[in-house]
């Protein structure tokens, strides 16, 4: 009995995890390329280890915006035509113009302080010892679902080259 319920229960982790990772892999091959701009940081704080915590000039664009104590929604942001994203509203349930995206935040209060907007795409890993290669970021690459979903996939410097 407690064998066949450990497999049960390894049988739906695995499952669930793997449902995870699908659903990641179909944001990285159908999801719209958008380049976010690095907020303002200081370049000595954000690094730690093999990783550095990104902020995103919209998302503090859009912090003004969203009524208090939500702690969920979309926003919508608006690409010029080298997909560099700028806060323009958040989600009214209007429709979409074909330069706009909708990008899913969640309002967090403790790290960078309260009413703090995130896309859930933050951190971003690199190899141990490129720290100095990665200063020369200025955008961050993300993949959008139409859900509003995103991933971060990669990091770009000021002339929107990857890094």
């Amino acid at each position: 009995m407690k064998s066949s319920v450990l497999i049960v229960t390894t049988l739906l982790v695995l499952g669930s995890l793997n449902w995870l990772i699908i659903g990641k892999e179909m944001i990285l091959r159908s999801g719209r390329t958008v380049l976010c701009e690095l907020a303002p940081r200081d370049p000595r704080s954000i690094m730690q280890g093999d990783y550095m915590v990104l902020r995103y000039a919209a998302a503090q664009d859009a912090a003004s915006h969203v009524p208090e104590g939500t702690s969920d929604g979309h926003l919508i942001l608006t690409l010029d035509e080298n997909d560099v994203a700028t806060f323009q509203r958040v989600d009214n349930d209007t429709p979409l113009a074909s330069t706009e995206v909708r990008v899913r935040f969640r309002s967090r209060s403790g790290f960078f302080g309260a009413g703090t907007i995130q896309f859930g795409a933050e951190s971003y890993f690199f190899q141990e010892g490129r720290a100095e290669h990665f200063n020369e970021a200025k955008y961050g690459e993300l993949k959008v679902a139409s859900t509003g979903e995103c991933i971060l996939i990669g990091l770009r410097n000021y002339q929107l080259e990857p890094l």
